[in-house]
């Protein structure tokens, strides 16, 4: 199984999580907020996380796992390289991603 086709099994195996399309990428999403997006060519995905979670995947490899590189990485969002993240590593960052959007408040 490709690491496009993990992230989707992984993000609808978590409870509550719907599949949606956002423009031109595939979104999961928890209580209607996006939590990960991946790109159709299956490069990268996108996750939101906390600022200290962030920093603690970007000490993984800065090249592989990184801040958005505009305003939206300063509030959390962080990209990660399909084809080099372990995939224990991926799945904990998906995990971290749907904790972090499941506790926002209103959400």
């Amino acid at each position: 199984m490709n690491q496009k086709d993990q992230v989707r099994q992984w993000c609808l195996e978590m409870e509550g999580v719907v599949e949606e399309p956002h423009f031109e990428k595939t979104s999961f999403r928890i209580k209607k907020k996006i939590f990960a997006t991946v790109d159709p060519a299956g490069e990268k995905v996108c996750v939101k996380l906390s600022p200290e979670e962030q920093s603690l995947f970007g000490v993984f490899d800065p090249t592989i796992v990184y801040p958005v590189p505009n305003k939206w990485g300063l509030q959390g969002w962080t990209l990660a390289d399909l084809h080099r993240i372990p995939a224990e590593t991926l799945h904990d960052l998906l995990m971290a991603a749907y904790r972090e959007v499941s506790k926002q408040k209103g959400r």
